[in-house]
């Protein structure tokens, strides 16, 4: 799974755990929708830290909280 992805499975958990709709993260986060959209559908290819920061206040997780997943402890090196 490449970073991507792992990002947008972890925001989709979150919304799931917490009973979240992508429309109502971007309504909690002031992320636009088409932002978040773009991330859930793998077309963002870097979310900037303001924004990632922006949805975990909204899932009312710390950045740390947000990354510490074995999912992200497993991903390699990405080499372009």
């Amino acid at each position: 799974m490449t970073t991507q992805q792992t990002v947008a499975a972890r925001i989709k958990e979150l919304c799931k755990q917490r009973g979240i709709t992508p429309n109502g993260l971007a309504y909690l986060s002031a992320v636009s929708q088409s932002t978040i959209k773009s991330i859930l559908n793998g077309e963002s290819q870097n979310p900037g830290v303001v924004t990632l920061k922006k949805l975990c206040d909204a899932f009312e997780i710390t950045l740390g909280e947000f990354f510490s997943t074995p999912e992200f402890d497993e991903l390699e090196q990405e080499i372009k």
